[in-house]
C-alpha cells in the first residue's frame, strides 16, 4: 500500500541553527590558527543573550565575542526590533579546558591509533532518489529554505521576510519505495508586521493579519516555489510536482515574533535536519562545535561517505551504515549494514559490512586524513544539512585581534565525493 513520508528543514535564522553556526564558526576560527585544536563548543541563545559553553584545548586565543557577533550579523539578525541582534546582544563565555581524562584516551602517544574521542554509534545513509543520493523529501525541504534565504538577502522580493523559517515536504511513495508525487508543502516564515490594522479593535488586527497571510501565501506559491523548481535538474524530481499539492503557509496565521526572541536555541537540537530527514537512523550525537577527533562528527561523515559510494557504485539502491566506537579505542567495535532488501549484489548485508572493513580504514585519525577534516570547513555545514551538499573548494578569510589575517583555500563536504566507486565495483565484481 502506498504511504506518505515527510522531512523538515529550518533556515539559518532558526534559533537552534543560530547556535550551531556560532559553535562551528568558533571551531573554524580555532582550526584556522591551530589545526590540532580540540573543541566541543555548545551555544545557547535567547532574547538578547548568547551563552557559549564547552571545552577547548588549543595553543591559540580566540575572541569568542567577535566571532559570535559577526556570525549573528551575517545570518541577518541586525535590527533591534528583532530583540536579538549581533551588535547589541549580551554574550557570556563559559568555555574551559578539555578534560585530561578525555584527552588521555585520544592522545595516547600513537598518532595512527589515536583513540576515539567518545563512545557511541554513528549512521550514514544514501539512496538513489536524487542526484545527491539523499531522500527527496529532505532535499526539497532544504532547497526551499536556501531559496527563501536567497530571496530575503537579495531584498528585492518578499521584502517583509525575517531570518527565521521552517519547511516540510511530504511525498507519497509506492509499495516499491519509489517517490510518486508531492502531497504537502509546509512553509512557515517569520515576517515584518507589514500591514497595520485600520483601528485599535481586535477585528481590525485580525483583518490586518489575514491580509498579511494572504500576501505571504501568494508569494510562496508564485515566487518561492517556481524559483525552487528552476534549480532542480532532475526530471524525476520535477515530475513529483503536481497541481494538487496542499500548501500550508504560516498555519498559525502570523509569525512576527521569531528567532531567539520567539524560542530559545541550542547547539545540536536539529540532528535529523542535519542528516537524513528521518530516513535511515541516527545515533543521537550532534555535530556542530566538535572537532574531528569526536567520532560523533567524523565517523558520521565517514559512514555517509561509505553509504553514498556504495549506492553510487550500484551495490544497493539504498543503504544504511552504522559504525560504533569505544572512547580511547581506535578501531570501531562494530560495522553494520542494512540494504533494506534492495541490494544488487550476491552478498548478504553482513558480507557487505566485512568488505567495507577491508576497503575503508575507520580509525579516527585515518578518517581525519582521508576526508581532510582538520580544515576550517565547518561553518558551511551548520545550516541546510551536513549531507548531500556540494563538494567544492572555496577561499575563506580569517581575521583576529591577536594574529595575522589568514586566507585559506578550504575543501568543503569532502565526504560527498564519490571517489571510492571504482574500488567498490572491483571488490564486488560490478
Amino acid at each position: 500500500m502506498a504511504y506518505l513520508f515527510s522531512s523538515e528543514s529550518v533556515s539559518e535564522g532558526h534559533p537552534d541553527k543560530v547556535a550551531d553556526q556560532i559553535s562551528d564558526a568558533l571551531l573554524d576560527q580555532f582550526l584556522a590558527y591551530d589545526k590540532d585544536a580540540r573543541c566541543a563548543i555548545e551555544t545557547f541563545n535567547t532574547t538578547g543573550q548568547v551563552v557559549i559553553m564547552g571545552e577547548v584545548r588549543s595553543s591559540e586565543y580566540v575572541d569568542l565575542q567577535a566571532v559570535a557577533r559577526k556570525t549573528i550579523n551575517n545570518i541577518g539578525y541586525t535590527k533591534a526590533e528583532y530583540q536579538f541582534d549581533g551588535n547589541s546582544c549580551g554574550i557570556l563565555s563559559a568555555v574551559h579546558e578539555q578534560s585530561d581524562d578525555i584527552n588521555r584516551g585520544v592522545d595516547n602517544g600513537d598518532e595512527e591509533n589515536q583513540g576515539a574521542g567518545d563512545q557511541g554509534m554513528m549512521f550514514g545513509y544514501a539512496c538513489n532518489e536524487t542526484e545527491s543520493y539523499m531522500p527527496v523529501t529532505l532535499d526539497l525541504a532544504h532547497l526551499l529554505m536556501r531559496t527563501l534565504a536567497d530571496i530575503r538577502k537579495e531584498g528585492k522580493l518578499m521584502t517583509y521576510l525575517r531570518p527565521d523559517s521552517k519547511s516540510q515536504v511530504t511525498v507519497e511513495y509506492s509499495d516499491e519505495n519509489i517517490p510518486q508525487r508531492i502531497d504537502t508543502i509546509v512553509v512557515s516564515t517569520q515576517h515584518d508586521d507589514f500591514i497595520q490594522p485600520a483601528g485599535d479593535t481586535r477585528e481590525a488586527q485580525l483583518e490586518a493579519d489575514r491580509k498579511m497571510l494572504e500576501q505571504i501565501r501568494k508569494d510562496v506559491i508564485e515566487i518561492l516555489i517556481p524559483r525552487t523548481k528552476a534549480q532542480i535538474k532532475s526530471e524525476k524530481v520535477l515530475a513529483l510536482f503536481n497541481d494538487n499539492i496542499k500548501y500550508l503557509v504560516n498555519p498559525t496565521g502570523k509569525f512576527v515574533i521569531g528567532g531567539p526572541h520567539g524560542d530559545t536555541g541550542l547547539t545540536g537540537r536539529k540532528i535529523i535536519v542535519d542528516t537524513y530527514g528521518g530516513k535511515g537512523a541516527h545515533g543521537g550525537g550532534a555535530f556542530s562545535g566538535k572537532d574531528s577527533s569526536k567520532v560523533d562528527r567524523s565517523a558520521a561523515y565517514a559512514a555517509r561517505h561509505i553509504a553514498k559510494n556504495m549506492v553510487a557504485a550500484g551495490v544497493s539502491d539504498e543503504m544504511l551504515v552504522q559504525l560504533a566506537y569505544a572512547i580511547g579505542v581506535a578501531e570501531p567495535v562494530s560495522v553494520y549494514v542494512n540494504t533494506y532488501g534492495r541490494s544488487k549484489v550476491k552478498a548478504s548485508d553482513s558480507e557487505i559490512a566485512e568488505t567495507i572493513k577491508k576497503l575503508f580504514d575507520l580509525r579516527p585519525k585515518a578518517i581525519e586524513r582521508a576526508l581532510n577534516l582538520r580544515q576550517p570547513m565547518y561553518l558551511e555545514t551548520a545550516a541546510y544539512g551536513h549531507m548531500g551538499r556540494q563538494n567544492e573548494t572555496i577561499r575563506k578569510t580569517f581575521t583576529s585581534h591577536y594574529h595575522e589575517t589568514k586566507v585559506i583555500d578550504v575543501e568543503l563536504f569532502t565526504w560527498e565525493k564519490t571517489d571510492r566507486v571504482d574500488d567498490i565495483r572491483k571488490a564486488f565484481g560490478l
